[in-house]
């Protein structure tokens, strides 16, 4: 089974091509460095829920959508030694100061998954 690392984030719209810019370079990062899978989807069908909800999971504001992200990996071990050269990584430091990222990252959610069901 593989492992997952799991994101969403809300990003304002007027940022989106920053965060797309942000999110392609980050992609070849991971991918360069052994991640077997990279995607970042923008919300398209996500309503606000009554109790719960994409929306209400990051507080989402007027003006912005949800980005669900996530990064697979063959195992654990593996993201950590992945993980590990990413942040090595001299092309994402710009990345790694929250003044340069193009979101709220405290109202990142994010975590790590074993994958226990597959097709």
């Amino acid at each position: 089974m593989q492992y997952v690392d799991g994101f969403i984030v809300p990003v304002p719209k007027k940022k989106m091509s920053a965060y797309r810019a942000m999110a392609k370079k980050a992609c070849k990062v991971w991918l360069e460095h052994g991640a077997l899978d990279y995607r970042e989807c923008v919300a398209e069908d996500v309503k606000k829920g009554k109790w719960t909800s994409f929306p209400r999971s990051v507080k989402l504001k007027a003006g912005e959508t949800v980005i669900f992200s996530w990064i697979t990996y063959k195992s654990r071990k593996h993201r950590d030694a992945v993980l590990k050269k990413v942040m090595k990584d001299p092309r994402l430091a710009a990345m790694m100061n929250p003044k340069n990222v193009p979101f709220d990252g405290k109202r990142m959610i994010y975590g790590g998954f074993d994958t226990f069901v597959t097709a």
